[in-house]
């Protein structure tokens, strides 16, 4: 494990939303897709990263839904690049004892990136160490509106009475079922929102916005994003 202050907590969930792949690269004259292709290099780094500093969960907004709205080149490419990604990080979670999950709505997608998703869940579901959750074509309200949906037919079927509803039970229905919430969301690029991400489970996480561009985030960034959580106090609503 790298070595961090000995009185650090670490945070057994960290969430971030990558951003500034497009900055990154137009800074250097080059194509947004060639700062997506580094993105991902950073993020096959920063799984590794995660899992020596002893973080038990990492979920990372990969494709949101609003990302649809981009170019029709852009998105092409997205998808080359998601799906020669998918065969590198099996790999590379068969060897780190990494499990993958998914969060979103894969039915938009192709049949083979459908297929692909379904293999690395399955194959790295008995993997014991970090739990690596990529969030694609994945919007918070959309996951919220597709929990109602299938809440209103249970109920509908009478396997769930109103007064049977509580924060856990609906917590139930979403993509996250089974999952802790984040403690920590790191953004990078130095954006001040959430833009539609983890809606229902960041209501008490701890924000840190870093303005460095998302394929330049390293250690050392993570490091301090985890020195600024812990300079926190985590009240939940209540008194110290």
């Amino acid at each position: 494990m790298d070595k961090m202050n000995e009185n650090m907590v670490i945070p057994e969930h960290v969430a971030i939303i990558l951003d500034g792949n497009g900055r990154w690269a137009k800074k250097r004259g080059l194509p947004r897709s060639v700062g997506h292709k580094e993105g991902c290099m950073t993020v096959e780094r920063t799984v590794e990263d995660a899992a020596r500093l002893g973080i038990k969960y990492l979920t990372v907004y990969g494709f949101s839904t609003e990302n649809w709205k981009r170019t029709s080149d852009e998105v092409g490419a997205l998808m080359q690049l998601f799906r020669y990604y998918m065969v590198r990080l099996l790999k590379i979670a068969k060897a780190n004892n990494v499990r993958v999950k998914m969060i979103g709505d894969r039915d938009r997608f192709d049949q083979d990136i459908i297929e692909g998703i379904g293999k690395l869940v399955k194959e790295t579901k008995d993997n014991t160490g970090l739990t690596f959750i990529i969030a694609v074509n994945y919007g918070g309200r959309d996951e919220i509106v597709r929990a109602a949906r299938k809440l209103m037919k249970d109920s509908a079927e009478g396997k769930l009475l109103p007064e049977d509803m509580t924060e856990e039970v609906f917590s139930s229905y979403l993509d996250t079922e089974g999952l802790p919430d984040p403690d920590l969301l790191i953004r990078t690029s130095g954006e001040l929102r959430l833009s539609n991400y983890l809606l229902w489970q960041l209501a008490y996480t701890e924000l840190y916005v870093t303005d460095c561009l998302w394929p330049d985030f390293n250690m050392e960034e993570m490091k301090k994003a985890i020195s600024a959580y812990n300079s926190r106090e985590r009240r939940f609503g209540g008194v110290k």
